[in-house]
């Protein structure tokens, strides 16, 4: 095969360094790009922060220069479902799981000690060292207190801390058992337990003594099965106790707590930044960027007249160096820019198809897809896309990221077309308001939609049940 050199002319599409950079500002995060910028300001000199005010943060609302806030409303997220109120909702399976209780009392036991950053091991060691304890038997117990989880539960096995212990101490597992009684006598109560029946029992123990205790103890440590299957009829005959006094005893149960650990999280809160604020206005709802999302940068003057006197010199190598990072500040500053009135257009488009949302709630929310908000501002669908992931809006309704307003439509019998979210919002409704002693079953919230004039599946509705949190019939049942 003879070899030989060929021209061929030919286009391809190149993107530069400044629209690779503008796609990749467009799709971070407000924390993202943040972070980008202090990496950007770290290398570039070119590139400060500006930190006075200037006259037009004080621009009115909803004109071209931007307005800065003195405070944002307090809004609750999207998408925080939980069970209907009145009715026990999943709590009785978060006895089982212990995973779904959340103790929200300000003033429960141990919220002080959570406040001030105290951990559960901080708060149980300083417990121990009240008491008249041999070395022996403190070190015992700070070997247990290191097997517990954030929750507070004893995970691992007596026998496998025995094993981890220096072999000269030679402890034998009924020392191990001993010590463990002696911490779960510690705060809060129920703390150290190796399930949650035990938790619960430790709990109880440390309760009066009465009729409907005896009752609550007897339900947790033999049949807490059932009563997390709401299989009331069972756990009557095998307790032998009427209807009135299994309530008191389920109503004492549900008080307690099933994570007593979980109040020490010394997890740090993350709080969203919104990037759009919405508002209404005479004309209607507004939509308009947060000045507390948007970064202040600035060229760093000093650096700009040297290098505007050396480029009327000649500049030389290092000067030449310079003005590649005085051009790369200004394409940074321009993409900030575009990035944020894009979000500002997209915001603003999703505000006017959703003011009906805004208006009456999630029941009034209309379907939406990126094409359409595409289509009106003339930009790629893929662009939509990064604009309204991990961006946020705040609005007089709460804070929601603008994926949210984005959903799939379900025909009606008028040949229309129903929202999932204001469907998911009708489930919400119907669980609501429904007899809790005979709940709605998936099959009948679809009959019941269904006259409504909105078609919708069984499985449809057991799928929105699920992503509500709701628990199915048998579990919301109540006495």
């Amino acid at each position: 095969m003879k070899q030989a050199l060929q021209l061929k002319l030919s286009q391809h599409l190149t993107l530069t360094p400044q629209l690779q950079q503008s796609i990749r500002l467009l799709q971070l995060s407000t924390i993202e790009l943040n972070q980008e910028i202090e990496q950007i300001l770290s290398e570039n000199p070119l590139l400060e922060r500006e930190y006075e005010s200037t006259a037009s943060e004080a621009a009115s609302f909803g004109g071209d220069e931007k307005v800065r806030t003195e405070a944002l409303p307090e809004a609750a997220s999207a998408g925080e479902s939980a069970a209907p109120d009145g009715d026990w909702g999943d709590r009785d399976a978060a006895m089982v799981s212990r995973n779904t209780r959340s103790d929200d009392d300000e003033d429960a036991p141990g919220r002080q000690f959570a406040a001030a950053g105290t951990t559960l091991r901080e708060h149980l060691l300083s417990q121990i060292t009240l008491m008249h304890l041999t070395p022996r038997d403190r070190g015992l117990l700070s070997a247990l207190i290191e097997g517990l989880d954030e929750d507070g539960y004893l995970t691992m096995p007596l026998e496998e801390i025995r094993d981890l212990l220096p072999p000269e101490l030679d402890v034998d597992i009924d020392e191990l058992e001993t010590a463990l009684k002696l911490l779960q006598t510690c705060e809060p109560a129920g703390i150290a337990a190796r399930d949650l029946a035990e938790a619960l029992i430790l709990q109880l123990d440390g309760l009066p003594k009465t009729a409907t205790n005896s009752l609550a103890r007897g339900i947790v440590a033999a049949h807490l099965d059932l009563l997390a299957a709401r299989d009331f009829a069972q756990i009557k005959r095998v307790c032998k106790c009427s209807e009135a006094d299994l309530k008191v005893a389920r109503e004492l149960i549900l008080s307690l707590n099933p994570r007593p650990g979980a109040q020490f999280d010394t997890s740090d809160t993350r709080y969203v930044t919104p990037d759009v604020i919405v508002r209404k206005t005479k004309t209607g709802w507004r939509a308009g960027i947060n000045p507390d999302a948007v970064p202040r940068l600035k060229i760093n003057r000093l650096y700009a007249d040297i290098l505007s006197r050396e480029r009327g010199r000649g500049a030389s190598g290092e000067a030449g160096g310079l003005i590649s990072q005085l051009q790369e500040a200004k394409w940074l500053l321009k993409n900030v820019q575009q990035r944020f009135e894009t979000i500002e257009r997209v915001a603003q488009a999703v505000v006017e198809r959703q003011r009906h949302f805004l208006d009456h709630g999630e029941v009034a929310m209309r379907p939406l897809v990126l094409r359409e908000i595409a289509d009106e501002l003339g930009l790629h669908e893929s662009t939509i896309s990064r604009v309204t992931t991990n961006k946020y809006m705040l609005t007089p309704r709460g804070l929601f990221e603008l994926k949210y307003f984005f959903g799939s439509h379900v025909a009606t019998d008028t040949g229309g077309a129903c929202s999932s979210t204001a469907i998911r919002a009708l489930i919400k409704q119907l669980v609501t308001s429904e007899d809790i002693k005979r709940p709605l079953s998936d099959s009948k919230i679809a009959d019941v939609l269904g006259q409504q004039g909105i078609v919708v599946a069984r499985r449809t509705i057991a799928k929105y049940r699920d992503a509500l949190k709701i628990p199915p019939a048998n579990l919301r049942k109540s006495l």
